[in-house]
């Protein structure tokens, strides 16, 4: 019903006027297919060949909205779109059979037959070259010739007919939370002040003056970075690895899902972040898996990987989406459910987790955990600035420049993301402040009573919610263990 009414409220923005970005959009989607389907028997192949025939409708349709939006001045701001031709360009250009839509044909199931195979091969990248590929080179002509000329130049979504109402609705969706953007930007510099007061602390143990200097001196250490790409996969592989046997300490529930560590799609990787989680089927058929951004792969930092992989990974968001898909007892639409704040701050939640159990032994590292919270301490100071406050997309990148070390590559793609998704990003502070918040609540209420293992599952063992439903559930326990306390 929340869902249903917070649809309803949201339909007077007409987002789907808007339905591409260059982290997401039809372009983007179509592409994943493959990785998301299953391809066992002949069946499945000609269903994969039926949906490639469907694809010039799915962009007519898409292009139908985008035009609607034009006529109602509702649009992105014209730069990200810039990205959009040439993610979709890219793609265009390619070859058939080295398209990411050619990928079922790479290896086929034992129960297809040679004689079926070469049918099907056949049948695919005909449905590549003429309705897929000629689907995507009309795409970018629409793009380049119709949309962008006639986008908004201003990055804030403050520049729409309703925007301020637009973005106090996103603010809500995105946290959860009854707060205004003047409040959240006033959280995220006092955030910002206490991660830089223990970052430097930090850095004056290393030798450093102040965070200007380490940030110099981190950017021209070469073992702060990754001698390959196969160097920064191992990273990640290696803190999930020792993460892995130490999250009995932490939860009574653990989930079956298997989890991997995959680099990143070449098509999409330089407009992601460092990394992504891919949630796996609820039938194990797939496992999840960290996605690795290899782009530009020698200018990444080392020292925010170990966070990283404990936020995609385990005990992030790996842990929390297998434990959600495999609870039983619920209808299934709970067990996918998603709630920025809930999910994303129960990650960031978890970055600190390896802190707590004794890793993050490198300071390096420990740096770059904090780094890591004021990366999203940021995200609360930029996203309302730009969307709220009228800044400028400058104004966000200096400030980054002033109160981050984070790479360039990270801090131009991390803007962009904040412009392309209006208070998406405010849900990963604002929630792990609520989950420490509710942490905080149940120790000083049980005392010595208080087990760490149990808040977490009371947290985790009813799938994604609301935050104020959360906080209802967590003081219904709190309750319910005082009241054991006093019986005993």
């Amino acid at each position: 019903m929340r869902s249903l009414i917070e649809d309803q409220e949201g339909a007077k923005f007409k987002e789907w006027e808007m339905p591409v970005n260059q982290y997401d959009g039809l372009h983007l989607d179509l592409p994943q297919i493959p990785e998301h389907t299953s391809f066992d028997t002949v069946e499945d192949y000609d269903n994969y060949i039926a949906r490639l025939g469907k694809v010039p409708v799915a962009f007519t349709q898409t292009m139908t909205n985008m035009q609607t939006g034009l006529d109602d001045r509702r649009t992105p701001p014209q730069y990200l779109l810039e990205k959009v031709l040439a993610e979709t360009q890219a793609i265009a250009a390619q070859k058939p059979a080295d398209s990411p839509f050619a990928l079922p044909l790479k290896k086929f199931p034992k129960a297809v037959s040679a004689e079926d195979q070469k049918r099907i091969t056949g049948d695919v990248l005909d449905a590549i070259t003429t309705k897929v590929l000629p689907s995507y080179q009309r795409f970018a002509k629409f793009l380049s010739f119709t949309y962008i000329p006639n986008c908004r130049k201003d990055p804030g979504i403050w520049a729409l007919p309703d925007g301020d109402a637009y973005y106090a609705f996103r603010i809500k969706q995105s946290t959860t939370l009854n707060k205004s953007a003047a409040e959240i930007h006033q959280i995220g510099l006092d955030e910002v002040k206490r991660d830089e007061a223990e970052m430097l602390a930090i850095v004056q143990k290393l030798g450093f003056g102040d965070l200007k200097a380490f940030a110099a001196g981190l950017k021209a250490n070469p073992k702060e970075h990754p001698a390959s790409a196969d160097a920064l996969m191992a990273a990640y592989k290696g803190y999930i690895g020792q993460m892995q046997p130490r999250l009995p300490e932490l939860f009574g529930t653990l989930p079956k899902e298997k989890l991997e560590v995959i680099p990143m799609p070449d098509y999409m990787a330089p407009n992601q972040p460092q990394a992504f989680y891919d949630q796996g089927t609820p039938d194990g058929k797939r496992p999840g898996h960290v996605d690795v951004n290899l782009y530009k792969w020698a200018d990444r930092s080392l020292s925010d990987v170990e966070a990283v992989s404990y936020h995609e990974g385990i005990p992030g968001h790996h842990l929390q989406i297998s434990i959600g898909q495999e609870m039983t007892g619920l209808p299934e639409f709970r067990k996918q459910s998603y709630y920025t704040a809930y999910t994303e701050g129960w990650a960031l939640y978890s970055e600190r987790l390896g802190k707590e159990i004794g890793f993050y032994q490198d300071p390096y590292s420990d740096y770059g955990r904090l780094e890591a919270d004021m990366w999203r301490a940021i995200r609360l100071v930029v996203d309302t600035g730009v969307h709220s406050q009228h800044w400028t997309r400058e104004q966000m990148v200096d400030y980054f420049h002033e109160h981050s070390t984070l790479d360039e590559t990270n801090i131009q793609t991390e803007t962009d993301r904040y412009i392309a998704w209006p208070a998406q990003a405010l849900g990963y502070k604002m929630g792990q402040l609520k989950i420490l918040e509710l942490r905080e609540r149940a120790k000083t209420a049980l005392g010595a009573k208080f087990d760490l293992k149990a808040f977490h599952d009371v947290v985790l063992d009813s799938g994604a919610l609301p935050m104020d439903v959360l906080e209802k559930q967590v003081d219904a326990w709190i309750q319910t263990q005082l009241a054991a306390q006093k019986a005993q």
